[in-house]
């Protein structure tokens, strides 16, 4: 099979296997794991911030920073399609006590302007929650793995912090927006007060996110990190496949995204498909099926005849991802596949 599914599906390397097994651990709970330690200040360092704190998932990560900027009664400015408010489990209102204010994008693929926020926070008396904090997701998942511009990041942070908000970065993709815009992480980094990354999709790690961000902030998430349950013991072995990824995996993300152009292209071809968005920036593709191919599900069952799995979601659409698991010539195998559904 040709999975598509997602990019979490990755298996370790065998190079990154080998790094693992070698890793020196400890006790991460007494601070004691180098390997740990050595990964939280080297992503620290690489996006232009004072600390990281090692967590096992991307959702922990977000969590965490929602809860360090925020107190019950807070409120967070996100896009209705982010990743925090739809695919987290009301994690910001049932952990934190914090509630979602969602924002429409007008570009339709997720990616908000300082535009979009205006007039959006609310009054300051007792009867409304507090705006606290404003969370951009990059690559936008459900925008179909959309890039922010470096300039589009820094505007809403400039308007963020001009009205006392902090500002986080949802970026568990953020490693494909680093490769499409041609930006440093340290560029990336410098207008969020936190940023969650992952090291288990595109970079291919079995587990791990860092959060990264001020050290005050940093020190509270790890009293958060033992609250939410994540606290973790001789978890070097774990890092040291984040390690492996930093070292191995980002610039061949280019062949991600070029592999899902070919994707893209198959899709256009067949009537009835409708990218959404029309235009593929990074590994993600979704699209819309139309009725003459019955439901999202019957698509995905077809294609798995053909041998290719790809996610349905909701009645009517389909994703594919690609990643370091699928070559070129599986992807053109997949591409074949989708045409032949014309």
């Amino acid at each position: 099979m040709i999975d598509l599914r997602s990019d979490t599906v990755t298996k370790p390397t065998p190079g990154m296997v080998a790094a693992m097994s070698a890793a020196a651990v400890g006790d991460d709970v007494f601070g004691e794991d180098p390997t740990v330690n050595a990964l939280e200040e080297r992503v620290a360092a690489l996006f232009g911030h004072e600390a990281g704190l090692f967590v096992p998932t991307g959702t922990m990560a977000n969590q965490i920073a929602v809860r360090v900027h925020c107190r019950p009664q807070d409120e967070i400015l996100i896009e209705t399609t982010s990743h925090i408010c739809l695919w987290e489990a009301g994690g910001a209102a049932a952990l934190s006590g914090v509630t979602c204010r969602t924002v429409d994008s007008r570009t339709h693929n997720g990616l908000l302007s300082a535009t979009d926020l205006e007039g959006k926070i609310r009054p300051d008396d007792m009867h409304s929650v507090r705006t606290r904090l404003v969370c951009l997701e990059n690559t936008h998942n459900r925008g179909g793995g959309s890039c922010y511009t470096l300039e589009a990041a820094r505007a809403i942070s400039a308007w963020a912090r001009a009205h006392k908000l902090g500002v986080h970065l949802d970026g568990a993709r953020v490693w494909n927006a680093l490769v499409k815009t041609n930006a440093t992480a340290a560029q990336w980094g410098a207008p969020f007060d936190t940023v969650a990354v992952c090291f288990s999709k595109g970079l291919g790690a079995p587990v791990g996110s860092v959060l990264v961000g001020p050290r005050d902030l940093i020190a509270h998430g790890r009293r958060v990190r033992k609250l939410f349950g994540g606290a973790m013991r001789q978890v070097g072995y774990l890092a040291a496949a984040c390690h492996y990824a930093l070292d191995h995996n980002i610039s061949r993300l280019a062949d991600d995204h070029a592999h899902a152009a070919l994707l893209a292209d198959a899709v256009r071809a067949v009537p009835g498909f409708t990218l959404v968005p029309p235009e593929v920036e990074t590994n993600l593709v979704w699209f819309e099926v139309s009725g003459r191919h019955g439901t999202a599900k019957d698509v995905a069952a077809k294609l798995k005849g053909a041998g290719v799995l790809v996610a349905p979601l909701g009645d009517t659409v389909v994703r594919a991802v690609t990643h370091l698991g699928v070559t070129r010539a599986e992807c053109e195998a997949a591409a074949t596949a989708i045409r032949a559904l014309a």
